[in-house]
């Protein structure tokens, strides 16, 4: 029987050992000032890199300091920020793994002192602090920042870039007309509120010339929302921009209530694959060899993106390898456990 969860898989100029990626997860451990990569970090994801995963995305990593999620989310805003994402970088490359960075702005999400931004005054619940409806200079400079931290990716070494545009953070917030109340070019119809997200993707080709991903949310899980055929639209503009795959979940723009099960987000994975013909990723309680197997050999998606599966075994492709019946190789410092 055809493997596919360990079959190579090319981008541009960067082959994946195997179609396994950690997805980004913020891990809320920058307690030094100023978003800076520590010895937690180190340790997280180069382990990850140990155990076979092909391409390991780190967390949300902020362009600005106002677009952090939380006070100890990593950043990528300073020069500073360089010198110890290239030492994570360089130890996850000297341990087998590709690289990738997801570059983020929490807009509206951001829990942090101070002023926070969106496209429209709207908070994001009623506990939630109101943001301030962005200036067209705002969207200039933040579009810049994006520009900024794809040059920074870029010396620190990254294979990959993805840029967040899911969860309710700020490029979410623009897509979505739930958010976006706006009266000028970025706001209305779906090509204005599209206008944001395209000019980042614009600003960030002109210099990076490696494979882009885009996260996206699906579904806003809201009548008023969007859905998946929306998004179809929009992944098709990304790929005439030059997006070369969409990593996609769904939600987290409003309070909304979401039937969780394994494998929920995959179809909105597929549909996407097949509507705008573009590579996916699939994301959203993805636990074993055989159900990425399936989600992979049924040509749902290119990628399979692990979250908590990778929390709970960092060695988790010895382990789907084995349910699977396939031989990798071991790290040569653990080959007589393997």
């Amino acid at each position: 029987m055809k493997n596919h969860l360990f079959t190579p898989y090319t981008v541009k100029n960067v082959t994946l050992k195997n179609r396994i990626v950690m997805s980004p997860m913020c891990m809320y451990s920058s307690h030094r000032e100023g978003g800076m990569v520590e010895d937690f970090h180190m340790t997280h994801y180069i382990s990850r890199a140990i155990g076979g995963t092909g391409l390991i995305m780190i967390e949300a990593t902020s362009v600005t300091p106002q677009g952090r999620i939380s006070p100890q989310d990593l950043g990528i805003w300073s020069d500073d920020h360089i010198e110890g994402l290239k030492k994570l970088v360089d130890g996850m490359k000297e341990n087998g793994a590709k690289t990738a960075i997801q570059l983020a702005h929490a807009g509206r999400k951001a829990v942090l002192e101070g002023e926070i931004v969106s496209p429209s005054a709207i908070a994001f619940n009623e506990k939630s602090k109101t943001p301030v409806e962005m200036t067209t200079e705002k969207i200039k400079e933040t579009i810049q920042a994006f520009k900024d931290g794809a040059i920074r990716a870029k010396k620190a070494g990254f294979d990959i870039i993805e840029l967040h545009g899911a969860h309710g953070y700020l490029i979410n917030q623009f897509l979505s007309p739930l958010s976006n109340k706006r009266t000028d070019e970025y706001g209305g119809s779906k090509e204005n509120r599209y206008r944001f997200l395209k000019e980042i993707i614009d600003a960030v080709n002109e210099v990076w010339d490696g494979p882009l991903f885009v996260r996206v949310s699906a579904t806003d899980y809201n009548p008023e929302g969007l859905n998946v055929e929306d998004y179809v639209d929009y992944c098709s503009w990304m790929k005439e921009q030059g997006v070369d795959l969409i990593d996609v979940s769904s939600g987290a723009l409003v309070p909304a209530d979401i039937k969780v099960f394994p494998g929920y987000q995959v179809k909105f994975a597929e549909r996407l694959r097949e509507g705008a013909d573009i590579d996916t990723g699939a994301v959203g309680l993805i636990t074993t060899g055989t159900q990425a197997e399936e989600i992979l050999g049924n040509s749902r998606a290119d990628l399979i993106f692990l979250a908590r599966a990778l929390l709970r075994d960092p060695y988790w492709p010895r382990t789907a390898a084995a349910e699977l019946g396939v031989e990798i190789e071991a790290p040569k410092q653990y080959a007589r456990g393997w």
